[in-house]
């Protein structure tokens, strides 16, 4: 069901469209913890060292769907919210043509280069093989994951936040009964916990486009639609690219992180590769609301209804520090039961780790969510310079710290000490950017 954004409580119409989207992502991140899981309790330590190495060269493809996500999700919503529903579907024929294009050109990509990008990320010897062949299988998925990611930033944009959650609570609990059945059941290894995810996101990638279609069919555009438009082409560039590169480059980031924890044994790299997946379940659930508060922000944005927009900056804020506490209390407190889905040693390196990355890192979500909520307006408004400033500046100085204190007698430690600080400092300068947004908005409705 499409919804109009513009009308309605905004705190209301925020809770009620990022709840679901929340619900989604925790869905979406059962993928890769399903992957984890499977692989750190029903075949070795090292596979899940290999699963987690091989996750992090896996975002870098992430980060272009993500970009052409973001850039159809906020095109469309403008367009939406200013009823041109012409427009609107031009955006979305163009967004698949482009994205088709850098698809082939990923596949060639990867094909090729993934075994360079493992060394150069000092993958241990043991754990080469096991890495190589998860992306292998990965790559040939690339298809239903950008298409995937696109047709759940078309639902967004229209409104509707229930579909994708719907699809994602299917797939996710299918990939996770597929995993053990062909890696405990039929020994696949490795191999099968890619196959898995191939097989499933496959089916919700198939399944969501077919929704998407019928969706489009009924909504009367007046005038036809173009099918690729170079002018709105170039929009969807200057949205697409700057999220992309900030992607890319956290991406980027993790993997010279990732080189600098692989120097520490794979005890340490199995520890990370369990908390990490806990850590980025959050991030990537205050991610996708701040993509919600984009979406809302661009249709409020389209529609001049500029009030709207501050008023869901306040409702996010709320929303993403309420989900924040239980969060937080559960990590710190009770991190090591977590950590057990993924591990079999109580008292070995990898708990140690998994422990210390987690109680370092969790009080400081009610600081990164906020960027986040921040970040959302700024892309829904068009902000993409200030936006990716904030963003660049946080990888910059999460990877620098990394590198640096990692060579204290601070150790490992030190690497998960870096996201704090970068976390911390890149909020400030969010936040700063978008209370310029509404002293401007104030400003131009006096005058």
């Amino acid at each position: 069901m499409n919804k109009d954004l513009t009308v309605g409580n905004p705190s209301s119409v925020l809770w009620k469209f990022c709840l679901p989207l929340f619900g989604s992502v925790i869905f979406q991140q059962l993928y890769n913890i399903a992957d984890s899981l499977v692989a750190g309790k029903f075949i070795s330590e090292d596979a899940l060292a290999a699963v987690g190495n091989s996750y992090e060269i896996t975002l870098i493809f992430i980060a272009f769907a993500f970009g052409c996500n973001i850039g159809c999700s906020v095109l469309v919503s403008q367009y939406f919210g200013a009823k041109d529903y012409s427009r609107m579907k031009s955006t979305i024929s163009t967004t698949f043509i482009s994205s088709g294009i850098l698809i082939a050109l990923l596949i060639l990509f990867g094909t090729g280069f993934c075994g360079t990008l493992l060394e150069l990320i000092n993958t241990p010897a043991e754990l080469m093989a096991d890495s190589k062949l998860y992306l292998d299988i990965y790559i040939w998925g690339l298809p239903f994951l950008f298409f995937y990611n696109i047709a759940t930033g078309i639902f967004s944009a229209l409104g509707d936040s229930k579909t994708p959650f719907i699809f994602l609570a299917f797939s996710s609990t299918a990939n996770i009964l597929v995993d053990i059945l062909f890696v405990k059941g039929f020994g696949m290894g490795v191999a099968g916990v890619a196959w898995a995810t191939f097989l499933c996101q496959g089916i919700s990638c198939i399944l969501s486009l077919i929704v998407v279609y019928r969706r489009l069919a009924v909504i009367e555009s007046g005038v036809k639609a173009k099918l690729f438009s170079k002018n709105i082409f170039l929009k969807f560039l200057g949205i697409a690219i700057p999220s992309t590169l900030q992607q890319s480059f956290i991406s980027v980031g993790n993997i010279i992180i990732q080189r600098v924890i692989n120097g520490f044994g794979s005890g340490v790299m199995a520890g990370y590769a369990a908390s990490v997946k806990l850590n980025n379940m959050v991030i990537s659930s205050y991610t996708t609301i701040g993509n919600g508060i984009s979406n809302y922000s661009a249709q409020n944005n389209g529609a001049g209804k500029y009030d709207r927009i501050h008023d869901g900056f306040k409702s996010g804020i709320k929303m993403v520090w309420l989900i924040s506490l239980p969060i937080v209390l559960l990590y710190f407190i009770a991190g090591k039961y977590l950590l057990l889905l993924f591990l079999e040693d109580r008292g070995g390196v990898a708990m140690v780790t998994g422990m210390t990355f987690l109680r370092i890192l969790s009080p400081f979500y009610f600081v990164v969510s906020a960027k986040l909520v921040a970040d959302g307006i700024l892309r829904g408004t068009g902000r993409m310079k200030q936006f990716m400033t904030a963003t660049f500046t946080d990888l910059i100085l999460r990877v620098v710290l990394a590198i640096g204190l990692s060579r204290t007698v601070l150790g490992a430690t030190g690497i998960w000490c870096a996201w704090p600080i970068g976390w911390t400092i890149a909020a400030v300068m969010s936040v700063f950017f978008y209370k310029r947004i509404q002293l401007g908005h104030k400003e131009s409705a006096k005058s």
